[in-house]
């Protein structure tokens, strides 16, 4: 659960979906050439409707980018200079990506935007925005994509992205249940939670139900995880990505989320399932949270699984 918006994805999130398009933005379209396996180094030359360009470095890691000549093409195009053999990328999944962008106007193509500069990958839905382009293309894959900015600006968006990982909108992880002070949680996917109708404990308090054979979390990374939350005083889920969402993808130990999730999965492997009881002064404090109903005095629980950290 968050404190706030992640700052660190913010400006991905806004880039990335600044380039909405229809279903007409699908995988594959016309017009690049320079293709290579997956995952290989060096230099490859790209070129993307009237735009010729090199692409060099390792998958993963920040790319050279040389701009050697052209004008933006007029559409979307989009293809893979090196094709990864991981899954597809799927609607609905969430993708998590390494990319630089730049605005291609055939003048100085200045960079505007790179998951690099903020020291995590970045994550968006699959069918949104960029996603729309990345749709079908696998994990491992480096693409490049050239976006119009917009009617009549001349411009296009010009991104090079690495697809590090992707997590379907289902993801759990394969765990029993367990409780804590009371709190129960059922085996399966999703879980459920369920509070009992007695006084809160007023100390913070985990559990790790299943620990995963995953690495373990650090300060700093980037978290994939889903959750359910729910206020211990009304026994009222306020909160479950299983139910409104896909999964979600924060910074972990940087304030980017409550205290008692950077208390409670800062080395906790990936792959594993996390209770925890959140008093007041390791969730939203004595502001509570009014968007989600949470009060100042409201303790409350949740299960997480940790599906990945990057």
């Amino acid at each position: 659960m968050r404190r706030r918006r992640t700052a660190a994805l913010l400006p991905a999130l806004v880039l990335l979906a600044g380039c909405a398009g229809g279903p007409d933005m699908a995988a594959g379209g016309p017009g690049l050439t320079g293709r290579a396996p997956g995952g290989t180094a060096g230099r490859l030359d790209v070129t993307v409707g009237g735009l010729d360009m090199t692409v060099a470095g390792p998958f993963g890691a920040r790319p050279t980018i040389a701009f050697t000549g052209g004008r933006p093409a007029a559409g979307l195009q989009v293809d893979e200079p090196a094709t990864g053999d991981g899954p597809p990328l799927a609607a609905d999944d969430v993708a998590i990506v390494q990319y630089t962008a730049h605005v291609w106007d055939g003048k100085d193509n200045r960079l505007v935007d790179s998951s690099f500069d903020r020291g995590t990958p970045a994550a968006f839905p699959v069918g949104e925005g960029l996603g729309g382009a990345l749709r079908g293309h696998r994990v491992g894959s480096r693409v490049v994509a050239a976006v119009p900015r917009g009617p009549g600006a001349g411009q296009e968006l010009l991104y090079v992205v690495d697809i590090l990982g992707a997590h379907p909108r289902g993801a759990s992880v394969e765990a029993g249940g367990g409780t804590l002070a009371g709190a129960r949680v059922t085996g399966g996917a999703p879980p459920a939670l369920a509070v009992p109708a007695t006084a809160p404990p007023a100390a913070f308090a985990v559990k790790v139900l299943a620990r995963g054979a995953g690495r373990a979390t650090q300060a700093g990374q980037l978290v994939v995880a889903q959750y359910e939350g729910a206020i211990w005083s009304r026994g009222r889920v306020f909160d479950s990505t299983w139910t409104t969402g896909r999964p979600k993808a924060f910074r972990i130990d940087d304030g980017s989320v409550i205290k008692g999730w950077d208390r409670a999965l800062v080395g906790v492997p990936a792959g594993s399932r996390v209770l925890m009881i959140v008093p007041p002064a390791y969730g939203y404090g004595a502001a509570g949270d009014p968007a989600h109903g949470i009060t100042g005095s409201d303790t409350l629980v949740f299960v997480v699984d940790v599906l990945a950290a990057y």
